[in-house]
Parts: structure tokens; sequence; C-alpha cells
């Protein structure tokens, strides 16, 4: 989240597009209901299904799953051509003046630099042109063809209402309304927020779905203000917190990366992520990026960490190709992996083709799965007619089931989607011979130890220098995580603020985002002082919001130029005459006045928002549509060759289990329900009760075609299996006119399994495909094909 959850109370749109909050965040979704009440703000649903969150909106406007960017490309194009942009915000705040290099290309669905047979693009014709300094070639006056400006006029061109309705089955009319009620937050006093969740996330360009709404924010001048934003709604509690700690493959704690194999030392590493300054003056804040590095490394290794070792750099795993979910089971289902710990996650039921799922695990010598429940990974080898059918006798995997408490077992902090370290006090005890992740994880490290120190091995040095300074070394103490994840100087004191951070080695830091959040003055997570003078949400003293305890990121966006707010009732920051003042903390250099010039997006090395996204994103700079791997339409409207995201993670094996409209005509996308929690809450009777048996929802014309009555039970298949359900037939799924012909959509809650206390149900996942986003590796649950059979 960019904002907060009480924020949303400030908007006076509310686009919810990729999510239900109502449904999946019913208690944070009270805040979109404030606005509407107290400020008159218009809620506008897009999304397949008309949901909950639709039935209390102003506006809902239904899509075919997949065909986002189409809309949000329409709509930047239709906020062009109408002028409503904040022309003021978009010259001093983004890089539409920037000039692209002449080798920068887009054609027939490709951008230049590509690459087919390794499915990758050379980027480095993704950038701007630089003077003698190195520093970009800019055009204030927007005139140059080759800057940004222009190039995203071209880029957008092609998407009118008639092409996107064409492509996503939205009526124009429907389209046209969000994109007026969209242009008219352009103007100074209206500012609209975006809500999004895993109905964008888990596409196989998801991570274009939510940059192309934050060029939209960007036009609008939406970023940095109150009401304003990209909210991602974290799908529960602690997502945006395992996130911070290095939850992506090629990601550390605190965003840091990962090194490769290319950054052969130390140097060579912090040189290639600390980024130069593309602005003269520019404040850029990764180019703290070795005192964030080296104070993790000193938070790993403590004494064995010095300069003469590089602070154990060469210690430090070094990545190839990203063994992101995908690949791991990828190498797993190949014999390339023989061993897996699982800790809190369940995969059985919630990777992509469940079935590939149960052959990767068969084929490991073992498997340790950590968690309070009973999983369905935990007893994948366990034959259940229908819903889990295994050769048992077969598979040789031993399987270690470690129970572990769950997080009202023990003190700690929960991060929430709007950033907020919060400190929770356990409710219970763990029960029988669960223990804490922390103690369980010791156990396995001290025991590793302990083997490495009497048997030796293969290059044990990270092991036998990793630092374990704990007071009771087989139990960590949450406390003391949370002091370790804030850092520490060099006389063992707790620092206030990452500015403290040092790459001298005399600081530590397991997270330099944290830093602040367990300081000298105690633990800044554990306040709970509600008030907010400022009436905007802001509660500088409840719990404690990443970094420095900002409240809404890049809060000097929200004044103009010469530091005076857009608006005075938003008022966030804003300069007195000499110097910053406000109800939030300045997520910039405060020090420096409106007149430095220094851009408002301090962690990019230009200070502006990108709408020409460099070399940073895998498939592209500018958003492109692209189908889902499974297309019901079976082409790409807009390209002849070019069906599919061409940089998405497919594996060849998984190429071959996908399916073609021609044997699966409709789309499926998964969803959830507000009466269960994940598979998780099948355990609990209460729930099971609310919701005891599998549906899946199908719209009213595709059961009159199908012969499918309310309550019958049906089969839906895909190329990789299939699932029986009872069918809920409902109105509010209805079939979409795309590229001439009719698309309906299945909707298939991801709650039932065969574990718990709920009648033994389908796994969801049995029927998604293995296709990746390119930049997160997120699987494309969202959108795929199935067919629908009546079961006699």
């Amino acid at each position: 989240m960019t904002n907060n959850w009480v924020d949303i109370k400030n908007a006076d749109l509310i686009l919810v597009m990729g999510g239900n909050a109502a449904e999946a965040h019913p208690v944070g979704f009270r805040w979109a209901i404030e606005a509407q009440k107290t400020r008159n703000a218009e809620i506008i649903v897009v999304d397949p299904r008309f949901t909950r969150t639709a039935a209390v909106a102003d506006h809902y406007a239904p899509i075919r799953s997949g065909a986002d960017i189409a809309f949000l490309l329409g709509a930047i194009r239709y906020l062009i051509a109408s002028s409503q942009v904040n022309h003021e915000y978009v010259k001093a705040y983004t890089n539409a003046s920037f000039i692209v290099r002449d080798d920068y290309a887009f054609h027939d669905g490709l951008f230049s630099g590509y690459d087919a047979e390794k499915r990758k693009y050379d980027r480095s014709s993704w950038f701007y042109q630089l003077d003698d300094q190195g520093y970009a070639l800019k055009d204030e006056s927007l005139q140059h063809p080759r800057c940004v400006w222009n190039l995203l006029k071209d880029h957008v061109a092609r998407y009118t209402p008639d092409v996107v309705a064409n492509i996503t089955g939205t009526p124009i009319d429907m389209f046209e309304h969000v994109c007026k009620a969209l242009g008219s937050t352009a103007a100074n006093n209206r500012v609209a927020t975006i809500l999004y969740a895993t109905g964008w996330t888990q596409h196989s360009k998801g991570a274009e779905n939510i940059r192309c709404m934050a060029m939209i924010q960007l036009l609008l001048g939406n970023m940095g203000m109150a009401g304003g934003g990209v909210n991602a709604l974290r799908g529960h509690s602690n997502i945006q917190g395992i996130t911070d700690l290095g939850l992506l493959a090629q990601s550390l704690p605190g965003y840091l990366k990962l090194p490769s194999d290319k950054d052969v030392d130390l140097a060579a590493h912090l040189k290639h992520h600390t980024p130069v300054a593309l602005e003269a003056d520019q404040t850029n804040y990764w180019q703290h990026y070795p005192e964030f590095f080296v104070s993790l490394l000193k938070s790993f290794y403590g004494k064995n960490a010095t300069a003469e070792n590089n602070f154990g750099y060469d210690m430090m795993p070094k990545w190839d190709q990203g063994y992101d979910m995908l690949r791991v089971f990828e190498m797993m289902n190949k014999g390339e992996m023989n061993g897996y710990i699982c800790q809190g996650f369940n995969p059985v039921a919630s990777m992509s083709n469940k079935q590939k799922t149960l052959d990767a695990l068969s084929k490991l010598k073992y498997l340790v799965v950590v968690d309070p429940l009973a999983t369905e990974t935990s007893t994948f080898w366990q034959n259940k007619p229908n819903v889990n059918e295994v050769d048992t006798a077969s598979i040789e995997t031993e399987v270690f089931r470690l129970p572990c408490a769950c997080f009202a077992e023990e003190d700690g902090t929960i991060v929430s989607s709007a950033r907020w370290l919060q400190w929770h006090w356990k409710a219970a005890d763990m029960p029988g011979e669960a223990k804490g992740d922390a103690e369980i994880l010791a156990g396995i490290f001290l025991k590793m130890r302990d083997m490495y120190q009497k048997n030796g091995g293969t290059y044990p040095d990270p092991i036998l220098s990793l630092d374990w300074n704990y007071a009771i070394p087989s139990a960590p103490n949450t406390k003391e995580l949370a002091q370790e994840l804030n850092g520490k100087d060099a006389n063992g004191k707790q620092l206030s603020s990452f500015s403290k951070l040092k790459a001298d080695g005399s600081t530590n830091a397991a997270c330099w985002l944290y830093t602040g959040s367990w300081t000298e003055a105690g633990n800044q997570t554990a306040r709970r002082d509600n008030s907010d003078p400022s009436g905007l949400g802001i509660a500088p003293n409840w719990a404690w919001s990443w970094p420095a305890n900002r409240r809404v990121l890049y809060n000097r966006a929200s004044t103009h130029p010469d530091g005076s707010p857009w608006d005075k009732t938003r008022t966030l920051v804003e300069w007195n005459g000499n110097k910053w003042v406000g109800p939030d903390v300045p997520d910039f250099n405060a020090k420096l006045p409106p007149s430095s010039n220094a851009g408002p997006f301090i962690m990019q090395p230009e200070g502006v928002g990108r709408l020409f996204a460099l070399d940073k994103m895998a498939e592209g700079p500018f958003p492109e549509h692209y189908e889902p791997f499974e297309t019901p339409i079976g082409t790409n409207p807009l390209h002849k060759n070019v069906v599919s995201n061409p940089a998405a993670r497919l594996f060849k094996d998984d190429a071959a289990q996908l399916g073609t409209k021609e044997n699966f005509p409709f789309v499926g996308t998964t969803y959830r329900l507000t009466e269960h929690f994940h598979t998780w809450t099948s355990h609990s009777h209460f729930n099971a009760v609310l919701q005891p048996e599998q549906f899946v929802e199908i719209g009213e014309g595709l059961a009159k075609e199908r012969g499918i009555n309310n309550a019958d039970m049906v089969r839906v298949t895909s190329k990789r299996g299939s699932i029986e359900a009872k069918a809920y037939v409902s109105k509010r799924i209805t079939p979409l006119h795309v590229n001439g012909q009719a698309v309906h959509t299945v909707g298939i809650p991801i709650h039932w399994g065969y574990e718990g206390d709920t009648k033994p149900g389908y796994l969801a996942n049995t029927l998604s495909p293995c296709v990746g986003d390119a930049n997160s590796q997120t699987p494309e649950y969202k959108a795929f094909l199935v067919n629908v059979e009546k079961v006699k």
C-alpha cells in the first residue's frame, strides 16, 4: 500500500479492480464505505463477477478475466486525448519529458531486444539518451518525438473504446463512465484511490497490471496524495511482512538483492545495485544501498563479517537462474532436488497444476512440513478416493511433520497491508508438542552446525560463521528478533533511523526498512495511541509504519513544486517558507527547500515517477495487452504473431499441458469467500457450518446451454485434471461479447480440500496451469480454460 487503510476515507473515487475488498477484506473495507457516506465518494468495481463489493458500489463494469491491461491502457488513451491529466504534476513529477534512446522500438507485440529462443529481452535499449555527464536528456516542452510523453501517446493510440470493448467485453458506455470518473480526479481538489489484490497479481502479466494503474495515478496526480495512491490488499495478516523480509527468491530483507553469480565480489555487487543519479543533485535513497547491505551482512555473520573478508559476502548464497516456486517444483519433478522444507505453505493446495505438485513431492527423499494444522501437503501420499488419488505404495518420500505455533500463540509483530508493524501479545499457549517457528528453525540450524563441526562437509563456512547470539540459542525470543531486524550500532544500542546505518561494518540491521521500529525508547510497534489531529488517518503514534513511520509514501508529491499543497484539506507536508512541516513524516530529504528541485520519488535515480519503466520490467517499459496463455478467443486481436506474454515463465513440459478453446471453451477463475480463509478454516467447525460444501459458480446462460440446474453436480475439466462440485447458478456472472464471440466465466472458490471439518472436496489448483508472471513468477490462477459438464 502506498497509503493505508484509514486513508481510504479521504478519497473521492474508489476504484476496486483486481480484488473483492468487501468479501476478502471486510473490516478494512469499512473505510471505503466511510468515504462513500461522508464524502459522497463514488465506488466503482471492475470485475468478471458481480461481487459483494459490486453490491455496495455505485457503478459496476464487467470485464473478461485477463484483459485488465487493455482496459487500463484504454483509460490512459482517454485521459490523454481528453486532456484530463494533471499537467503540472506530470511535467514536474514524472519522466514524461525524458528522451528515450533511438534504438528503442515496439512492433507487433514485441519490444526491441527480444530473444525468442531464451524468451527474454536484452533491455539495454529501454533507456534514456544521456548527456556527456551521464544525466538524462529532457524536453520540458514535451515536443520531442522521442520523449516519453509522445512515445506513450503513440503506444496507447490503438486502445480506442471500440478496441477495449472488443478485447475486454466491457460495454463502451460502462468503460467510458470509468474513464470520466477517473478523469475527474485530475483536478487538484479531487483524488482517486485504487484497491487491488490477487485478481491483478495472479496473471502471466500481473506486475504490468499494477504498473499500468500506477501510470494512471501519476497522470492524474494522485500518487503521494491523502486519499490517493495504489493500494495492494494483502491476502492475510503477514503477507506484507514476509515480503519485506525476503519472500521472493531473488530478494533479501528490505528488498535488497540476492547476489548473482555475476557479482564476483562485494564491490561488484554494490556497484551493480547502487544507482547513479540521472538528474543533477537528485536525492536517490538507493545510493545508500552499501549501508543497507553491509549492515545486513553484519546481522548475518556478526564478528565473522569483517572488512578483510568483505563482511562475509563470499558466504552469501548466489543465484544464477532464480529459485522461485515454479522452478523449484520443476527441479523437484526432474529429480534435481531431493529434499524440501515446507514452512507455513501448502503447495499441494496452492501451487498450480496439483498433479505436477504431487508428482514432484513423490520424487523427494524427504519432506519436512512445518505447520499448525494437518495440511494436504503433509498427507499428499495418502490415497483418498476421487479427491486425491495416488499410488501410496510407490511413494518413498519420508514425511516429517513438525507442529508449530500459530500467530496467536506467540508474541510478535504482524505487518498489515498498510505497512504498519503492530505488536501482538500471546493469547494462548501452544498445544501439545508444538513449538514456535524460530525454535524449530533454531533446532535444525544448531544440529546442522554441530554436524559440520564434528564431521566437516562441503564448504561449511556459511553455517559455522552465522551469528547466533541469542540469550537461549535453541529458542530465540521474538523480542530479540524484532530488535535484530531494527539494528544496532557498534555499542549495541538500538538505532533510531536507517539514516544511522553505515557501510563500514559498525552497524547491523536485518531489515533496514524496519530500523526505527524498536529504538532505545522501546518497542514502537506496541504503541496504541490512536489520536489523529490531522483528521486524515495519520495517527502517528499508533504502531509503527515503514519506512521511518511515514504513513503516505511519496508525500512530497502532495504539494506543488513550490511546496504548497495541491489541496489544503489534504495537507501531509508543506513548505512554510523556512522548513517543511505537516502531520506526516517527509518522504524526501527535508533539509532541501523546494528551490532544490529534488524530485519526490527518491527511490528512483531521476527522482520522478516512471511512465516509461526503463529496463526494470521483464516484458517491456510500457505495459501491453497479452492474452492469458489459455485464451478463450485463441488469438490476440492486436498482434499477428504474439498472443501471450513473450517473457513469461513457462517450462517445456508445462507448455504441453496448456489447453485450447476447442476443448475447453470457458474461462476459469479462482476466488475467495468471506466465510473461509484459504484452506485453513476447513479445520474450523464454525466455518465449516457456514460454508460446508464445495461449489462452482456459473452464469444462467451457461447453465441453460449445458442443461445444468442449481445444485446439480458438475464436472469442471482443464487440460491438467478435473474437479466435481455442486453448481451455483448465478446472475452474478454474465457472458461477455469478446472478439465476435460469447465468453462464459466459471468461478471456482479456492477453500476446499480433503483435510479438516468441511465435507472433503477437490482442490481448485487441480485446474490451473504452471505459467508465471515474468517479474514475480506468480502463477496464472485467474484466467485459464475449462469445460463444464453435468455429472450424470
